[in-house]
């Protein structure tokens, strides 16, 4: 077979399991014919030696009743009679019963047995035997009169034992052949079934290579592969919606780019052809409209650099109070001339590790947001707290509000509520975006819920100042 067969998951499955069990049935197989063999002699010997002392206590009472071998030596019925009673063989009632018992009486015990005097002259049993024979005193009261002879089990009936270990080994060998062939098909079984849903699998993740984020999984049961099939959907899924969302982002890119660029050729075009005089005005219409577009692709550059962790950041101990005042300060008069009063309650004993310019630029575009979508007269109110190793930032502002679904979109990049995309109410929908990529960089997180006071609230959290410097 050629090597690269061998690196195919089923090939591998099928050896390892099937291999697994052709091991352990040898050696099972091994470990079973060695126990047995020598567990079977043990036995045998120790079923010899029980039976034996059962003879040698019947005999014992034959000498003391009788006073003599005579009563045995003359009966020979008696002995076969003593040795069936000592192998727990029921007794014959016949002589023709006597006669077929002699006949079936088990070649384990029976013939191998011999009776000997006190001088060890042998009374009954196979003369040829006597030598190679065995022998258990028999001691009535404390005196050997006589000793129980038996000739050792493997020199007599080796060959019947060989015969029946034989057949227990042609036994399990016939079982581990069955255990093989079960190997074989229960390997090559779960080899096929394990891998015909990973080649599902690949062929999905083939097709989501090429392109194709519909593709979907069918997740049946609940092992590693079904949620490895539900992971699968899951990434599909969030690809499909990454690339619309891309989609979407250069749509919306283009269409911010356009607005700007369209009124400036056609401001440039009326200047051209003399239908709007070249006076200051125009030049600051110019100017406005190109400071628009700079802070658009300037915005853009900014969250371009963060999703790249390019953005750099010079992290130092702050009282993030005296940011957040930094930023409102210059500001109370212009908001309070337009109608806006400004609420604080900060904790000033505050500190977080963070780049003062960054996190003065997220409440500055926080700032924007509030006074571009918040109806004059009304309230910007913000509060600062420290809560065990987090410091959260309330920013609140007054009506309107937003539909609470569109509350978690806020925060995403060139979003706006209104159905076109016209600059009525100004911005480019990237202020909120901006200001969540700099508190993520901070560590911290940034989300909008409804306010209390009618509008918009952002929740920004950052990691409390330990007292450790650290420098991005």
């Amino acid at each position: 077979m050629d090597r690269t067969r061998f690196d195919k998951l089923a090939i591998k499955l099928f050896l390892a399991i099937a291999g697994t069990i052709v091991v352990l049935t040898f050696a099972a197989y091994f470990v079973f014919s060695a126990s047995f063999e020598s567990g079977f002699m043990d036995y045998l010997r120790g079923a010899d030696d029980a039976r034996l002392e059962v003879m040698v206590d019947r005999l014992e009472e034959g000498y003391a009743r009788e006073g003599g071998w005579s009563w045995l030596v003359n009966d020979r019925d008696r002995w076969v009679e003593m040795s069936r009673d000592a192998l727990g063989i029921p007794r014959a009632q016949s002589d023709d019963a006597k006669a077929a018992r002699r006949r079936d009486t088990p070649l384990t015990i029976d013939p191998r047995l011999l009776l000997l005097d006190a001088d060890r002259s042998l009374l009954i049993g196979r003369p040829e035997m006597a030598a190679g024979a065995l022998t258990k005193p028999i001691a009535p009261h404390g005196e050997t009169v006589g000793y129980l002879g038996y000739v050792p089990r493997p020199e007599l009936i080796a060959s019947i034992e060989r015969v029946y270990l034989r057949r227990q080994h042609l036994a399990f060998t016939a079982i581990a052949a069955g255990m093989l062939a079960t190997a074989l098909l229960l390997g090559a079984g779960l080899a096929l079934w394990l891998t015909r849903r990973v080649r599902v699998l690949a062929a999905a993740a083939r097709a989501l290579t090429a392109g194709d984020y519909g593709v979907r999984l069918n997740v049946r049961g609940d092992d590693e592969l079904a949620q490895l099939a539900r992971d699968f959907n899951a990434l599909a899924s969030t690809l499909a919606a990454v690339r619309q969302a891309r989609r979407q982002w250069i749509a919306d890119i283009a269409h911010e780019l356009r607005t700007p660029l369209a009124v400036l050729r056609a401001e440039i075009e009326s200047l051209e052809d003399g239908v709007r005089p070249l006076d200051q005005s125009a030049l600051a219409s110019l100017g406005g409209e190109t400071s628009r577009l700079a802070r658009l692709v300037e915005d853009l550059h900014t969250l371009s650099l963060s999703d790249l962790g390019a953005l750099s950041y010079y992290k130092e101990p702050l009282m993030l109070a005296e940011v957040v005042e930094d930023v409102l300060a210059p500001q109370r008069r212009t908001l309070s001339e337009q109608g806006f009063e400004v609420r604080m309650e900060l904790d000033r004993a505050a500190r977080v590790l963070g780049d003062e310019t960054r996190l003065a630029q997220v409440f500055a575009n926080l700032l924007q947001n509030s006074v571009r979508y918040t109806d004059a007269p009304g309230t910007i109110a913000v509060e600062l707290r420290r809560d065990g190793e987090r410091v959260t930032v309330t920013w609140e502002d007054s009506a309107p509000g937003v539909p609470p679904e569109t509350l978690e979109h806020l925060t995403d990049r060139l979003y706006r509520l209104e159905g076109s995309r016209n600059r009525a109410s100004g911005g480019s929908g990237l202020g909120l975006a901006i200001a969540r990529a700099l508190v993520q960089g901070h560590g911290g997180t940034l989300a909008a819920r409804a306010s209390r006071l009618g509008g918009v609230a952002i929740d920004i959290t950052l990691p409390a100042y330990s007292g450790a410097d650290a420098h991005d």
